[in-house]
């Protein structure tokens, strides 16, 4: 009798596949050593990779030197090998999948490029023949998921151009990874080395992590170049009822600092003393000092609740909430994904399908028990709000590749009280973002005054006429109306005066939130009315340099690369197509904090690179700059998206893989410039007066760095 076999990435997903089978088919399954099997079946699992990329050596003895005349290293016929840490698995799996016994194989590996990866890795290498493979593609481990993907699994070789992208990836990070880091490392591994007195000075260098790299650096020099600038605003403290809110002066045209040398920014200007000149000008101006109304604005604002989390989003809020770092995230949405809380969490997609529209009901249904926000889920049922969702901007299939958001499966809460406090805060806030959409707009109403005074003094115009000038003072007021979705975005978490998350609370676009009896007052302003000024006063400012990255926006930026590009064309070119993808980012900067070219405070979250990552940076900028450039890496990464839909062959893309590494490394083994780069180390120096005083601790670091480089730059840079 001929039985079926399903092979899961890892034994928890093989464990929901093999409740789900004996669910709906009565399987009764004996378990075995590293499979369990049944009369009709047998459910077998990975444990993340069986097989890897050769190392250079295993082509020939000659390659496990390092040394110049064997690069640049580009073999005909790529070799792969079983890890020996996990050969007991690949040899049961090897043995299930070629059983005389065994006519189909489901691929129930994670339903993405990597996960495709995994699969045929071990097919391969097990020389798996005539058997008929099914492409499993799930969103999510419930049984109801689960028996859909395996009813509706289509031929692997659907998959074909998928999985073709997913060795060109490897392929190409294994490439760069040798070929640059082992000519970048004899070149000018040794001066990094006596520099930092180090026990190595090996350079890492890859595809991805070297362009976050360089972005960490060029941020950080932004920051240290920046030059504060102090300017000087002028507020009049407005008498409003019971109130005395600031209005903010502007310059205008009709003002007397009007194209003034004196201004710093129409708000301001650069000395204290003209701002206090023209407090003194407005007071002789008037008595009582009052500002005459010229206009009154009074409208009304909507604001829809946000799109649904992809996993970079989430990994950004994780980070700003919970001040945990992209990894932990990731591993906590895999978490709560196995324990079929949530949908698949390695998604770029922030919208639901059509297809999963059609039956969102029942996710929302099984959220009625949820504590934090049962009430909201039933409100949502009661009220039908579900049905008009496939017509929002909520539901989008032409913006899904793999998967739809990630959100709440309504199911799996039984395993919800043994999850960990972070675990369950971020299941919270996928909640409340899920629900969120099923609620109406939130609503505001605001007033926006423009306040005139003028002037005892004239300006002349051509002809002898003079006009008094008028100086211009604004406010702008605003009050929640109608919290419509924000009822639902109230985290049990967060403290009260936490609770501005969403924004709601924010001084955007300089508006004063207020309450609805001082917007009562407000509401009676008219243009021409008279508003009392009971004092006026000078607020210094001082410009600020940019931000540093933390670990949730150096995931959206690296989701976002098109930002550092300058030329609109090439933007829209590579649009959606980052640096790394929405599984592989974390694992990139954890890379990098491992090698110590990045710090990652903790507490903060925010990151900063450290005298090595610098050195690096510097070694790379002077022998192969575009290396450093965000759009070259997404430029790559859209390429491997046109072999993945057929848009771009597989030889095409490694023709032009081929010419890159090969050009570069000839460059590093013709040019030297080793005294340029002494120079550069000495112009780092001074931002690391810490380091200088231990050269032990240097020593440490630059051969951790080194250790790791060496394993991980030809395998999974």
């Amino acid at each position: 009798m001929s039985k079926s076999v399903y092979i899961a990435e890892k034994p928890s997903v093989a464990q929901a596949f093999g409740a789900a089978l004996e669910h709906a088919d009565n399987e009764k399954y004996r378990k075995a050593d590293g499979y369990w099997e049944s009369d009709n079946s047998i459910i077998t699992w990975c444990v993340g990779h069986l097989v890897t990329m050769s190392y250079p050596e295993v082509y020939d003895e000659k390659y496990k030197k390092w040394q110049m005349d064997t690069l640049p290293f580009i073999p005909e016929e790529f070799k792969y090998e079983v890890i020996p840490s996990v050969r007991k698995q690949f040899n049961i799996v090897s043995g299930i999948l070629n059983r005389a016994d065994v006519d189909t194989i489901y691929i129930c590996t994670d339903s993405g490029r990597e996960g495709e990866y995994i699969y045929r890795l071990v097919d391969r290498q097990a020389g798996v023949k005539d058997k008929t493979r099914k492409r499993v593609w799930i969103d999510s481990q419930t049984e109801e998921e689960i028996i859909r993907g395996i009813r509706e699994a289509k031929d692997d070789s659907a998959y074909d151009n998928l999985g073709s992208a997913a060795y060109l990836r490897a392929k190409e990070d294994y490439l760069m990874g040798i070929n640059f880091s082992r000519a970048l490392t004899l070149r000018y591994g040794y001066n990094i080395k006596t520099y930092l007195g180090a026990d190595k000075g090996v350079v890492s260098v890859g595809r991805v992590m070297t362009c976050v790299l360089g972005i960490v650096v060029d941020r950080e020099r932004e920051i240290r170049n920046f030059v504060k600038t102090s300017f000087y605003k002028v507020n009049a403290a407005l008498a409003i009822g019971d109130r005395n809110p600031d209005a903010e002066w502007k310059v205008q045209p009709e003002s007397k600092y009007d194209q003034s040398p004196a201004l710093y920014s129409e708000k301001g200007f650069k000395k204290k003393e003209d701002a206090d000149a023209l407090i003194e000008l407005c007071k002789q101006s008037a008595d009582p000092l009052e500002l005459t109304v010229a206009k009154a604005e009074k409208k009304k604002e909507t604001k829809n609740a946000p799109l649904l989390y992809n996993l970079a989003e989430l990994q950004n809020d994780c980070s700003r909430f919970f001040k945990i770092n992209p990894d932990e995230t990731l591993a906590v949405a895999q978490e709560l994904y196995e324990k079929k809380l949530t949908t698949y969490p390695r998604t770029d997609a922030r919208v639901l399908s059509s297809a999963i529209c059609k039956v969102i009901d029942k996710n929302i249904s099984g959220l009625t028990n949820y504590p934090q926000a049962g009430v909201y889920a039933k409100s949502i049922l009661q009220h039908e709000s579900y049905k008009g969702i496939a017509k929002t901007r909520y539901c989008d299939d032409k913006a899904i590749t793999d998967h739809y958001a990630i959100i709440p499966t309504g199911q799996g809460l039984s395993a919800f009280s043994g999850c960990s406090a972070t675990t369950q805060k971020v299941y919270e806030i996928i909640v409340r973002r899920f629900l969120a959409i099923f609620f109406p707009a939130a609503q505001y109403q605001k007033v926006a005054l423009d306040l005139e005074l003028q002037l005892s003094q004239s300006k002349e115009l051509p002809g002898g006429e003079s006009v008094p000038y008028k100086e211009h003072f604004y406010s702008n007021f605003k009050v929640l109306s109608s919290k419509g979705y924000l009822h639902v975005m109230d985290y049990s978490f967060f403290k009260k005066k936490e609770k501005d998350s969403e924004g709601e609370n924010s001084a955007e676009n300089e508006e004063q939130m207020t309450d609805e009896a001082f917007f009562e007052e407000l509401q009676k302003i008219r243009k021409g009315s008279k508003i009392p000024v009971s004092g006026m006063s000078v607020k210094e400012g001082e410009t600020a340099p940019p931000k540093r990255y933390n670990s949730g926006t150096m995931i959206l930026t690296m989701e976002n690369a098109g930002q550092f590009i300058e030329d609109e064309e090439l933007r829209s070119q590579i649009k959606g197509s980052g640096i790394g993808t929405s599984a592989t980012r974390a694992g990139i900067l954890t890379k990098l904090f491992a090698i110590k070219y990045l710090n990652l405070n903790k507490k903060t979250q925010i990151i900063t690179p450290t005298q090595l990552g610098e050195m690096v940076y510097e070694t790379v900028a002077i022998s192969m700059k575009p290396m450093l450039n965000p759009a070259l890496t997404a430029s790559w990464e859209k390429g491997l998206t046109g072999v993945a839909e057929g848009a771009i062959s597989e030889k095409e893309y490694m023709d032009k893989l081929d010419d890159f590494v090969s050009r570069r490394t000839n460059q590093v083994k013709e040019n030297n410039y080793k005294n340029q780069l002494m120079q550069r180390f000495r112009t780092i120096d001074q931002y690391y007066p810490e380091a200088k005083k231990s050269s032990g601790s240097k020593a440490s670091g630059a051969k951790g760095s080194g250790d790791k480089a060496k394993t991980s730059s030809g395998k999974n840079s």
